[in-house]
């Protein structure tokens, strides 16, 4: 029988607990869920108001992987939705707003990724971010030394920058920028990455062309774009290992000498909350928030 979860008066209907989804650690969609539950107050700002695209793993990631952006059949009628608009037309999507929403969705197995705006202003970021991916041989090592030079570049601009790890291989890094439209955004990012490659030509690269990237940082500015989505903090990936996309101290960055200190897993995450509460909520400080040079 389907177990019924009553969430903030919600009823849910939570399939498969004992399903495997990361079948290197024996991780199961059960544990998924509370995980989803156990960081929720630090995950749902994140979330909020901003229209999801669900990258969907429900059989573990040696499985069909696919993005889901429309309201997925069989919606509850109570969760928010909103209509996104797209140069194709207008879209219907989900906001997740609350925890009986984030159980929904979580029991869906999903990745979440959001833009840079909210739905109240689509197109118009509030948010700037750099993906750090980096080439083999190079790691998330290589990726932290270009979030440093980043970090000074963005603060000389008056923009405070903040990391997380990907929950893969690289690094992110965000910041809270005056509303401004996201095309300028991502010209300005492109910008930065340009002179990033510039300052550090053995390190950086700015184009996605693959044979240009074995052993550099491919700096991706292209986010920024109004129809663009990044993984959003404490959100899970589809990987073997239950990895988590979890921010992270500047003093963790600088002080990083091998990939698997900034490889956080699911188990990881509550205890790190705990110590440091939300290390991301300075993006919600309106004061924090510059305008673009």
């Amino acid at each position: 029988m389907t177990p019924i979860t009553e969430v903030e008066g919600r009823r849910l209907a939570l399939t498969n607990l004992d399903k495997v989804l990361h079948p290197a650690t024996g991780f199961t969609k059960g544990e998924v869920l509370h995980y989803y539950a156990t960081v929720a107050d630090v995950l749902l700002p994140h979330l909020r108001d901003r229209p999801v695209s669900f990258l969907r793993y429900p059989d573990g990631p040696d499985g069909q992987v696919f993005f889901t952006k429309n309201v997925p059949p069989g919606t509850p009628a109570w969760v928010t939705m909103a209509e996104v608009p797209r140069t194709e037309g207008p879209a219907r999507m989900v906001l997740v707003q609350d925890l009986a929403s984030l159980m929904w969705a979580a029991n869906l197995v999903t990745e979440f990724h959001t833009p840079q705006w909210t739905i109240g202003t689509p197109g118009i970021a509030d948010r700037i971010v750099f993906d750090l991916d980096p080439g083999a041989p190079a790691t998330v090592v290589e990726c932290c030394e270009v979030a440093l030079w980043l970090r000074e570049r963005l603060a000389a601009d008056g923009i405070e920058a903040y990391a997380k790890s990907s929950g893969s291989k690289g690094l992110h890094l965000l910041a809270s920028v005056a509303p401004t439209p996201s095309a300028d955004v991502s010209a300005y990012a492109k910008e930065l990455a340009v002179e990033a490659e510039g300052a550090l030509p053995r390190r950086v690269v700015h184009r996605m062309t693959r044979n240009l990237r074995p052993g550099k940082v491919f700096v991706d500015w292209s986010q920024n774009a109004g129809r663009k989505t990044t993984a959003t903090p404490y959100t899970l990936r589809a990987r073997e290992e239950p990895t988590v996309s979890a921010p992270v101290t500047w003093e963790e960055v600088e002080e990083c000498g091998s990939p698997s200190l900034l490889a956080f897993r699911a188990t990881d995450i509550p205890p790190r909350v705990q110590e440091f509460g939300d290390l991301l909520a300075p993006l919600f400080d309106l004061e924090r928030a510059h305008p673009l040079p």
